[in-house]
């Protein structure tokens, strides 16, 4: 199976596959940024055979097992199987196949974590991940099935960053040219 600029997604004929479902260090679209070893603690805990693979988030739609949870210097590396015994699996492997799908997703409770007042920013030192969804827009754009091994910053992930990053800067202009006006009508 190939993406387009991202190399091979590799899904074998048992649906077995790998990706990150969490990336170190990059911030979200919510606005959050998982902390290495965030996971450690869940992990020793659940392990991967405690932590459930479903689609798009909805716990009444499990869709297969995840194989392999580790982070790594880079993120949550995973190693899963999709159940092609169900049909939602050949669903969503034929949605793989065709690139439509390749999104990752993680599903917690925060345990400990930080915002900063000033950026809004929250930093997540720890985490209770209870799933891991295949999805079609992940929280951080980045997190996707893929090879582990060549995983690379695709052009359209740094593009949407750069998106956000403006529609940020306006957002702080507006406001601190609505503060000033405020404060001039006193």
């Amino acid at each position: 199976m190939k993406r387009a600029g991202t190399g091979p997604i590799r899904v074998d004929a048992e649906g077995r596959f790998e990706g990150y479902a969490s990336l170190f260090g990059v911030e979200d679209l919510g606005r959050d940024i998982v902390e290495r070893g965030a996971f450690t603690a869940s992990l020793a805990r659940r392990g991967a055979s405690g932590v459930k693979m479903l689609w798009q988030h909805d716990p009444a739609e499990p869709i297969g097992r995840w194989l392999e949870i580790r982070e790594d210097g880079r993120g949550l590396a995973v190693r899963g199987q999709i159940l092609i015994g169900l049909s939602k699996g050949r669903e969503v492997l034929a949605l793989l196949d065709a690139g439509v799908l390749d999104g990752l997703s993680i599903g917690f409770k925060t345990v400990r974590g930080r915002r900063d007042p000033r950026s809004g920013i929250r930093r997540l030192h720890e985490v209770d991940l209870w799933e891991i969804s295949l999805v079609t827009f992940p929280m951080q754009p980045e997190a996707r099935v893929g090879p582990l091994s060549t995983r690379g910053v695709s052009a359209l992930a740094l593009e949407a960053e750069a998106h956000v990053a403006r529609m940020r800067a306006i957002a702080r202009d507006l406001a601190q040219a609505a503060a000033a006006e405020r404060r001039r009508s006193f």
